[in-house]
């Protein structure tokens, strides 16, 4: 089945516990958490301290997404605030597989993540190492973007990838991820989806992720 990983991006900022826990009732398998730096995003959204309150009222498992420059100057504080994963940007560090390695020391799972225009190329020297890949499906910053198409390629040649390294290892895609979109993602290999506006902006949340986990059929 696949993976519903909620960006908590979208939601209510004046609402955040409330409205983790109304989608961790509705099903989903995790809080997507958008760390943005201001600096390697143009955008600025929370820190350490809001992953440990959501932690503290929710038993979902914590997806962070670090969109900041030097990942490993952050990581620990992350962990210790509750994270499940945590994925740094092959973009943000000249030491990838060092950052990879000190995340899992740290006792969470490492993902890394790619801009859309950012070749995969960049992982091969990462393979054995990681735990997921995450693709942007969107330039990273902001929510609401539409699904850059040639991105969904980008999505089959990563699950080719994985499939050579016989390693599992989870695939999640992030952005625009809605009902036109999501069984294009899923056919291409994507193993975790990442929705924001889709969720919040449903009337029924629990059935938009039956929808967007295929299972509406």
């Amino acid at each position: 089945m696949t993976k519903i990983s909620v960006s908590m991006l979208a939601s209510d900022s004046s609402k955040f516990g409330e409205e983790a826990l109304r989608m961790q009732r509705a099903g989903v398998d995790f809080l997507h958490m958008d760390v943005m730096d201001g600096c390697f995003v143009p955008n600025i959204s929370f820190g350490a301290g809001v992953i440990k309150a959501v932690h503290k009222v929710c038993d979902a498992p914590l997806d962070v997404h670090l969109m900041v420059n030097d990942p490993i100057r952050y990581a620990q504080d992350f962990a210790e605030a509750g994270a499940s994963i945590l994925t740094v940007h092959a973009e943000c560090t000249p030491h990838l597989q060092r950052a990879v390695k000190f995340i899992q020391s740290l006792g969470v799972k490492a993902g890394v993540a790619l801009n859309p225009a950012t070749p995969l190329e960049e992982l091969k020297w990462v393979m054995d190492d990681i735990d997921m890949i995450l693709i942007m499906t969107v330039n990273p910053g902001f929510g609401g973007q539409k699904l850059i198409p040639a991105t969904i390629e980008k999505t089959a040649q990563a699950a080719e990838m994985i499939r050579r390294s016989g390693r599992d290892i989870e695939l999640e895609v992030d952005g625009g991820v809605a009902p036109a979109t999501c069984a294009a993602l899923r056919e291409a290999g994507a193993t975790m989806l990442v929705a924001g506006s889709a969720l919040y902006g449903a009337p029924d949340a629990a059935e938009m992720l039956r929808i967007l986990r295929g299972e509406n059929k």
